[in-house]
C-alpha cells in the first residue's frame, strides 16, 4: 500500500462529466426592494423576492401550490408545472414562482383567470401520476398529495396515468433509493439537488415530450449501475413518492393483504446483490496510516482490490 498522496493533477473535476442544461436556473430575482399589493394588502420584499415570496408573506385564502419551487439551496424555480399562477394588473396572468416583483405592482390570487390556470395546471400534473397513494411510501407527507386535497380535486379533467397503463418498472436496485417514476412529475429538483448542490452529476432529465424522463447521466438503466453515491439529496427534495428512500418504501402503505408499493406496478428494477459503498472512492474521508501519513479509507482493505469499488453485501462494515 502506498502511503503518499495521490497526485490529483490529472483527475477530472467533478463536474466534468455533468451534461449542460439540466440544472441551472435562469436568474429571475428582482433587482431592488419593492412594495406591492397582493389581494388588496401591501408587502413590502427584498431585492431578489419574487411574486412567489409576496404570496406566502400574505397567505390567501386561495391555494397557490408551486410544486417545482423548492425555494431553498438555490434550487429552482423552473416554471415547469405552472401551478402557482397569479395575475397582475401590469403583466395579467403569469407564474408566482418565477416573477420578479416590481414596486407598485397588484396580485390578484383569486381572479378567475389565475385559479382556472392553477385548476388546469394540476391535472394536467396529475395526468402524468398515477395516484396510487395507498402503496405510496409518501403517503401523507407528499406535496401534490397536499396541493390536490387543497384545490378540492375530486376527478383530474385528464385522466391519470393509471388510465393510460403506460407503468415504468419500479427501479428498486440501490440499497438506499428506490425510483419510481410513475409518480415523477418532472419538476427537475432532483437533477438540481444532485448537480448545482451536491455536484455529483448523476441524474439528468431526458428524452422530450411525453417521453421526458429522469435518468442518467452515464446512461445506466438503474440507479445501481449509475455512478450514485447515495447521499439521498435527491429524496429530501422530491415532492411526491417518486424517490424514497428505501425501507420505509412501504411505511404508509394502507394494509390491503398482498398489495404493496412494488407489486402495485408490476415489473421492478431489483438490486443485484452487490451495494456500493456509500461514497465514491474520491469522497472517502482520508485516514492516517500507520506512518502518520494520509490514505482513502479503501487502500489495504479487501474492498481496495476491487477496482470497482464495489463491496459485497454479505458481511462486514464498509470502510
Amino acid at each position: 500500500m502506498s502511503s503518499e498522496r495521490t497526485d490529483t493533477a490529472d483527475v477530472p473535476p467533478l463536474t466534468e462529466g455533468i451534461a449542460p442544461g439540466t440544472a441551472t436556473d435562469p436568474d429571475v430575482s428582482s433587482d431592488e426592494p419593492a412594495t406591492v399589493t397582493v389581494d388588496g394588502i401591501e408587502v413590502s420584499l427584498d431585492a431578489g423576492d419574487t411574486l412567489l415570496d409576496a404570496v406566502e408573506a400574505v397567505e390567501p385564502d386561495e391555494s397557490v401550490p408551486a410544486l417545482c419551487s423548492y425555494d431553498r439551496q438555490e434550487i429552482g424555480p423552473r416554471s415547469e408545472c405552472r401551478t402557482c399562477m397569479v395575475e397582475t394588473d401590469a403583466y395579467g396572468v403569469v407564474p408566482a414562482c418565477s416573477f420578479p416583483v416590481e414596486d407598485g405592482m397588484t396580485v390578484s390570487t383569486a381572479a378567475e383567470a389565475a385559479a382556472e390556470a392553477r385548476d388546469v395546471n394540476l391535472d394536467l400534473v396529475l395526468s402524468d401520476h398515477n395516484l396510487r397513494c395507498t402503496t405510496c411510501g409518501k403517503n401523507g407527507r407528499c406535496e401534490l398529495q397536499d396541493a390536490a386535497i387543497d384545490q378540492e380535486v375530486e376527478e383530474p379533467r385528464y385522466g391519470v396515468l393509471d388510465d393510460r397503463e403506460e407503468y415504468e418498472p419500479i427501479d428498486d436496485s440501490s440499497s438506499f433509493i428506490q425510483i419510481d417514476r410513475n409518480k415523477c412529475i418532472l419538476c427537475n429538483r432532483c437533477v438540481e439537488a444532485c448537480n448545482d448542490v451536491q455536484v455529483e452529476g448523476v441524474l439528468r432529465m431526458e428524452g422530450s415530450g411525453q417521453d421526458t424522463r429522469i435518468g442518467f447521466q452515464n446512461d445506466a438503466a438503474t440507479m445501481e449501475e449509475s455512478t450514485c453515491v447515495s447521499c439521498g439529496h435527491c429524496v429530501t427534495v422530491c415532492p411526491t413518492g417518486s424517490l424514497v428512500e428505501k425501507g420505509i418504501e412501504d411505511a404508509t402503505t394502507i394494509p390491503i393483504p398482498g398489495f404493496t408499493q412494488k407489486n402495485s406496478v408490476g415489473k421492478t428494477y431489483e438490486n443485484s446483490g452487490e451495494t456500493k459503498g456509500p461514497m465514491t472512492p474520491k469522497k472517502r474521508p482520508e485516514r492516517p496510516d500507520a506512518d502518520g501519513e494520509s490514505a482513502t479509507a479503501d487502500e489495504g482493505s479487501s474492498a481496495g482490490d476491487d477496482p470497482g469499488g464495489v463491496w459485497s453485501d454479505d458481511g462486514g462494515d464498509w470502510p
